[in-house]
């Protein structure tokens, strides 16, 4: 056994190699040892490998040094020089400094077309009281809205303020770097990874892919280096680095450039354009072109055209009274006439010294008796620009609306002083509160003043001569409208203070307007307020003619449209005259007169003194009024003619067949309440009832623990039964311009029934 050992364990060593692989308790003498088969060929393709992976590293490893540099090159931004860092910042400045000025004028230009939208509505279809409200608060916006536009366009760009700091560029790259780490490079990372991981079979055909581009890189490094400027951040002036820190000074001589001084101060035509440009741009309009500019005896005269916006915006009340501060102007000195065939244009007047000299005016003209026509152009004052106020009488319908003091009485005084001179016209005198046209007393053929029933008398007589007119007109084959001459003149009625005519007296008037034209029964009437619920009806705009003194505004838009203030006609700017100063009194603007322009300017009519209007009436007496028997017996109304001239002078004389009986004490109660509230239009029933509880509390404060409708309930029948015991024909009414259209009274109808019981 020994022996056996012997010769098997002779190769020890080798023995010794393979302990850990060969069972010892049961060797396998077949076994090839791997050693000598194995050996060479493994290490020479762990040479190759190596070689291989020594080749790649050294083909990859450049180009992951280079990809690695120039991620962190795009991340730091280190591709961004200081410069261009500065410039984006700047730009940032400037971007926001322009959008603020594009907003504010994409704001103005919306408002803008909503609101010449609106007007433009308001002209063809009306004006409605919440298109009204409407209307006033989108030009109230629009106004701030280019105010700030003009404050902003005088802000110049603050290119000193907007430089950053070198801090604030580190800065700007700290932050830009962090967020393209945090943003891009970390989410990128971890997508790869996350892929890599759920898909490693791709991770496999990626790495020689990404090894490939590795390779390549390596051989074709980038250039890291500072970029040039882009093209976005040169040229604008804005973005140049400052010489030195001059922002403040420009502003300041920007600002000096632009502030507003008084025209009054300036003699040359080019200083005054500059005044005028100021002070519409410190108003925020936004001009095109000033032109035209001439200088007037009483001040300056331009036009004006705008870029945007519209010249009705010098109407506002705001911005005038601004513009006439900056300009210096005389009070009410500013007037804007707007130009009918450029809705962007307007003619500026701006008054510094009163505009109707004596010189000026002139004196009335001396017109002999009989020694014109009617449809003769007369003179009867003169305009702003020293062009003559001239038209005539023939074919006029007209309304005159002023204040009292406004001169409406000389007016009509001047009117029918030339009326009085006409060899084919005579002429008839109308007022229920005074003496009308009375200082030409002798010039007429009839008056009828401070009666009620004289003056419904003559306004009847006139409707039926209408009538007869109008067949005598189809007999003689006259056409359409009256042929005016010696035989058959034509008949001017002048009527001052219509709203203190009576209903009755009203509704006659309204009639003869209608239907006179044709007939040459012309009416010329007077009133000191232009609106319906003075007049009676909205008869006011149908007219052929009218003549604003100085009025309310109300009235300029009642009688001219809702636009026509903006327009230009600024009548609610004059000033009636006192006891002791003259102020505006005879100024007017005309509508619809024959031969003058329709165009807002200011007119001054020359003063016809009672002293004079009373020598030239007596000069026509004497030379013989016109004769009016033939065409009042071709029309069969001759007779009736003589007993209206009869009731027309018992009237005149006081000689009235019945004196005035006393007022019932309930109707003058109620006429006492309306004249301690002012005269108003109406009252409601609880208006009333409050001054009646304080006359009598005990007849009318029965109701006062009851609600409000069944007190007023009972005050209504209890005040109609007092009324009709009275023996007075006065009932209240539905008052349908107020809201739940109340019970009430109205002044016309009190008045009317105590005119009546006198």
């Amino acid at each position: 056994m020994s022996t056996h050992h012997t010769t098997e364990v002779a190769p020890y060593e080798g023995e010794y190699v393979w302990a850990e692989i060969v069972d010892d308790d049961a060797p396998d003498p077949q076994q090839e040892k791997p050693a000598t088969s194995r050996g060479p060929t493994a290490t020479r393709v762990a040479r190759c490998a190596a070689a291989a992976l020594r080749a790649i590293a050294g083909g990859t490893l450049p180009g992951i040094r280079h990809a690695w540099a120039a991620t962190a090159h795009w991340t730091t931004l280190t591709y961004m020089s200081d410069e261009e860092i500065r410039r984006r910042m700047v730009k940032r400045h400037l971007d926001t400094y322009l959008e603020q000025r594009e907003d504010v004028a994409a704001d103005i230009n919306r408002l803008g077309k909503k609101t010449q939208k609106l007007a433009r509505d308001a002209v063809d279809f009306g004006l409605t009281a919440e298109d009204g409200n409407r209307l006033k608060d989108l030009s109230t916006q629009l106004k701030l809205r280019r105010t700030a536009g003009a404050a902003l366009a005088q802000l110049p760009f603050n290119l000193a303020g907007a430089q950053p700091t070198r801090e604030q560029i580190r800065r700007y790259r700290s932050v830009r770097a962090f967020g393209r780490f945090i943003g891009v490079l970390l989410p990128a990372g971890a997508t790869a990874l996350g892929a890599l991981l759920a898909a490693p079979t791709a991770g496999l055909v990626a790495v020689p892919v990404l090894a490939g581009a590795a390779w390549w890189l390596g051989r074709h490094p980038l250039a890291l280096t500072q970029r040039a400027l882009p093209a976005d951040l040169v040229g604008p002036q804005e973005l140049e680095r400052p010489s030195m820190p001059t922002a403040g000074l420009a502003d300041e001589v920007l600002q000096e450039k632009l502030k507003p001084f008084p025209i009054r101060d300036v003699t040359s035509r080019e200083d005054a354009q500059e005044a005028l440009w100021r002070a519409l741009v410190a108003q925020g309009c936004d001009i095109e072109e000033i032109t035209d500019v001439v200088r007037e005896p009483w001040g300056w005269t331009a036009r004006v055209i705008f870029s945007s916006g519209s010249p009705e915006e010098l109407a506002e009340t705001d911005t005038y009274r601004r513009l006439i501060t900056l300009l210096k102007l005389r009070r009410d000195g500013l007037l804007v006439e707007t130009d009918p065939d450029h809705g962007d244009t307007c003619t500026v007047r701006m008054i510094l010294t009163d505009p109707f000299t004596p010189e000026l005016v002139g004196t009335v003209p001396y017109r002999a008796p009989l020694s014109m026509s009617i449809t003769d152009l007369a003179d009867y004052g003169v305009a702003m620009d020293a062009t003559p106020l001239t038209f005539t009488l023939a074919g006029l319908m007209l309304l005159m609306v002023a204040d009292s003091g406004g001169g409406k009485s000389g007016v009509m005084l001047a009117m029918a002083e030339v009326a009085t001179a006409c060899y084919d016209a005579a002429t008839i005198n109308l007022d229920p509160a005074g003496t009308g046209i009375g200082d030409l007393e002798q010039a007429l053929i009839l008056s009828a003043c401070m009666d009620d029933d004289a003056i419904c008398a003559v306004l009847e007589f006139l409707l039926a001569w209408c009538s007869a007119r109008a067949r005598q007109r189809a007999r003689y084959g006259w056409g359409n409208k009256w042929r005016v001459s010696r035989e058959h003149p034509a008949i001017c009625v002048f009527g001052d203070e219509w709203p203190q005519l009576s209903e009755r007296a009203k509704k006659l008037l309204v009639r003869l307007l209608l239907l006179g034209r044709k007939e040459a029964i012309w009416v010329y009437a007077g009133s000191q307020f232009g609106t319906k619920d003075y007049l009676g009806e909205a008869i006011g705009p149908k007219l052929s003619a009218k003549l604003l003194g100085a009025c309310r505004r109300v009235d300029i838009t009642e009688l001219l449209g809702p636009g026509a203030v903006a327009e230009g006609y600024r009548a609610d700017l004059l000033q009636a005259a006192t006891h002791t100063q003259v102020n505006d009194a005879g100024q007017i603007y005309g509508v619809g007169l024959p031969g003058m322009p329709n165009k807002p300017m200011r007119y001054q009519v020359r003063e016809i003194t009672p002293e004079y209007a009373a020598r030239v009436a007596t000069e026509r007496h004497k030379a013989g009024l016109v004769d009016v028997t033939h065409t009042l017996t071709e029309a069969g109304l001759l007779d009736e003619w003589h007993a209206l001239q009869e009731l027309c002078a018992a009237a005149g004389t006081g000689s009235s067949a019945s004196a005035p009986g006393p007022v019932p004490s309930i109707l003058q109660l109620l006429r006492d309440i309306f004249t301690a509230e002012d005269d108003p239009a109406y009252l409601t029933m609880g208006q009333i009832h409050c001054h009646l509880r304080t006359a009598d509390p005990d007849r009318w404060g029965a109701w006062d623990e009851r609600d409000e409708h069944s007190r007023l309930r009972e005050l209504g029948k209890a005040l109609s039964r007092a009324l009709r015991d009275a023996g007075v024909e006065l009932f209240s009414e539905r008052l349908r311009e107020l809201d739940g259209q109340p019970r009430g009274y109205r002044l016309s109808g009190v008045q009317d029934a105590v005119d009546a019981a006198s």
